[in-house]
This record gives C-alpha cells, sequence and structure tokens, in this order.
C-alpha cells in the first residue's frame, strides 16, 4: 500500500527514500507482528506488543472484570501504537491535509502550520471525546471524593483507562521522529519539543503515580481547549475573516487554566492529605505522601503558570502591533492631500467627479 505519490525515486535506504517511504517500512513491521499471531510459537510474544500487559481478573456486581496494572512490557505495548500512530499520521496527512492544501494553495510556512493544526485536530478530537466516555463510564462524574479519583487501595486499572493512557503516550512519542519525517523547520523544532515533552511528563505522572482519573478529567480539558485553537487556526487559514474565532479560544484558555488549577488543588491539594494511607508502597500502588503531592502540585502549577505567561506575553505583543498599526494607518490619512470636488445644482456629473457650488473634504 502506498501512502504518497512518488514523483522521483530514490536510493535503496539514503535519506530521502526513508522520509518518502518511512509509512510503508513502519506498515511492514506492523504487519511482521500481526502475522506473528498465525503461529502458536510466535503468539504468545505478538500477543505481548498487541495487549495491555499486567491483567488480573476478579469478581464484582457487574460479573468478572479484568484490571490491570503497569510494568516494564507496557514499553513494548507503547512501541507497536507508535508505530500504528505513524501509520495513521500519514493515512490523515496523505488523504485530507494534501488535499485540502492543494485547493487553498498556501504558502510554505502556513502550509506547515496547517497540516501541524489538521494532525492535532483530529488528535484532540478523537482523545477528547475518548476521554469524556471513559469519564462517564467509570462514573467519575458522580462522585467528588478524593478516592474516586484516585486509586489508593491496589494499583489497578479498567481496559480502557490503561489503553488510553498507552495510545497517548504513543501518540507524544511518535511525534518526535515525525519531525524528522516531515522535514520540520529547525527554528519551528524547539517550540513543538516544549510541548512534546510537558504532555510525555504530566501524563506520565499521571499514569505511574496513579492519579488516572485526575489525569482523565485534566486532559479532557485541555483537549478542548486545544481543539478550539487548532480550529480557529484552520478556519483563519481557509478564511482570514475568521480571525474572531481566536477570541472565543483566548476565553477557554483562560478559563481551562483556572479549572484545572482548582480541581489540581482540591484532590491533590486538600481531598488526598485527608486519605487515611499517608505513605509509600510501590506493591500496592500508593504514593499519597506530602513530598510526592508537594511535587505534583509543583510540576502542574508551574506549568500552567508559564502557559498563561507565554499567552498574556503573546496577546500584548498582538495588542501592541495593533496599536502600532492603527497609528500608522492615521498618519499615512493625514498626509494624503484633501481634495475638492464641486457638484452642480442640477446634480450633473462631469468627467466622473461630481460639481458643486459648495466645497467638500474627502480623504
Amino acid at each position: 500500500m502506498a501512502f504518497r505519490r512518488r514523483t522521483k525515486s530514490y536510493p535503496f535506504f539514503s535519506q530521502e527514500f526513508l522520509i518518502q517511504n518511512h509509512a510503508d517500512i513502519v506498515f511492514c513491521l506492523v504487519l511482521f507482528v500481526l502475522i506473528g499471531l498465525m503461529f502458536e510459537a510466535t503468539a504468545k510474544t505478538a500477543f505481548m506488543f498487541i495487549l495491555p500487559q499486567y491483567n488480573t481478573s476478579t469478581l464484582s456486581p457487574e460479573g468478572e472484570v479484568s484490571l490491570y496494572h503497569y510494568g516494564w512490557r507496557d514499553c513494548i505495548t507503547i512501541l507497536f501504537y507508535c508505530l500504528i500512530t505513524i501509520i495513521l499520521h500519514a493515512v490523515v496527512q496523505e488523504y485530507i491535509l494534501d488535499k485540502v492544501n492543494r485547493r487553498l494553495h498556501l504558502s510554505k510556512s502556513k502550509n506547515t502550520k496547517f497540516n501541524e493544526s489538521g494532525q492535532l485536530c483530529v488528535f484532540h478530537l478523537v482523545s477528547s471525546v475518548w476521554a469524556l466516555y471513559i469519564l462517564i463510564t467509570v462514573s467519575v462524574f458522580y462522585s467528588s471524593s478524593a478516592e474516586t479519583l484516585y486509586f489508593n487501595k491496589l494499583c489497578v486499572l479498567r481496559f480502557q483507562v490503561k489503553f488510553y493512557y498507552l495510545s497517548q503516550l504513543a501518540y507524544w512519542l511518535h511525534t518526535l521522529p515525525e519531525l524528522y519525517f516531515q522535514k520540520v523547520r529547525k527554528e519551528d523544532i524547539p517550540r513543538r519539543l516544549q510541548y512534546i515533552s510537558l504532555y510525555l511528563l504530566h501524563i506520565m505522572l499521571a499514569y505511574l503515580l496513579n492519579l488516572t482519573r485526575l489525569g482523565l478529567v485534566l486532559l479532557f480539558l485541555q483537549y478542548l481547549s486545544e481543539l478550539g485553537f487548532h480550529l480557529s487556526r484552520l478556519f483563519y487559514f481557509v478564511d482570514e475573516s475568521h480571525h474572531k474565532l481566536f477570541n472565543l479560544w483566548a476565553g477557554s484558555f483562560v478559563v481551562t487554566r483556572m479549572v484545572t488549577l482548582i480541581l489540581l488543588f482540591l484532590v491533590v491539594g486538600f481531598g488526598l492529605a485527608r486519605v487515611e494511607n499517608q505513605y509509600m508502597d510501590w506493591e500496592a500502588g500508593s504514593f499519597n505522601t506530602l513530598l510526592i503531592r508537594m511535587v505534583v502540585l509543583l510540576v502542574v502549577c508551574l506549568t500552567q503558570a508559564w502557559l498563561l505567561w507565554r499567552f498574556i506575553h503573546f496577546q500584548l505583543r498582538r495588542w501592541r502591533e495593533g496599536m502600532k498599526e492603527q497609528a500608522a494607518r492615521k498618519r499615512v490619512l493625514a498626509k494624503q492631500p484633501s481634495r475638492t470636488v464641486k457638484r452642480d445644482v442640477g446634480g450633473h456629473y462631469e468627467n466622473g467627479m461630481v460639481k458643486s457650488e459648495k466645497k467638500m473634504k474627502v480623504p
């Protein structure tokens, strides 16, 4: 299966060959793992790549339920789904974004931003809907206690919760090689590495410290806010008259930061401080100690403060540029000489000019 049109052939294993055919190469690797399911000798190893590991069955009022915890074999599953994400990235790029780009005729810089927003828009939409479904399924909205947002008894996860976190880690890890495959400009790489690193750090903290339900709520809010931004940018590239959508996103951005901090302090700062088990137990998956709570609060608060500082700095710079453009426009209009036109009493026109006995100034 070919993901991109071949306009030129390159030598095997050259840099351009790998970039142009990376999706096909990755697809062959995934197919190799799937073929391993067909043979009894390799099926167990293949399942290690495809299915989440460390599951145990337990009885509940709903029947027999499989619960999961984390371990080093999760890295193998993350690697496999990282390859899957690279393939999906190429599919979205080839069959959706490239077709739209050919119709819009954008410049090279706008084309890069359009592709970035298009990919993230699809991801944020899917992830936010998926997170909302999980939150409703685990009934986190119907209980506000800290125990509901923190698994304080055992390091256990339902299948959909664990698979969600593994998929999130796989997606953000796949963006690192995509910087090479998409030939991202050097000046754009630091900006992208910043938000990629922040997402990986916060998702890993929520996953490893068993703050998975709180993490789901915060990720849902964050992805909704980011979805609004990238949708606004896509509409702006299609038609620049849609720039007012950024004002709606600006309001949602500030609200998201405030809600994130409030939830964080209510759950981690106050809720978990009142839970009985104030100790660290690796086997039970309990990390509810004062030091770890302070580290979580510090990391998230610094991130939110940094995001707000960048947002305010950008808005102030945008406001100053707008004031300069407005002042320059006024100076240009003031330097233009005033013209006089005349108009007859009968209102007759001559040579496209209006005649008048009284003189009127026209800017």
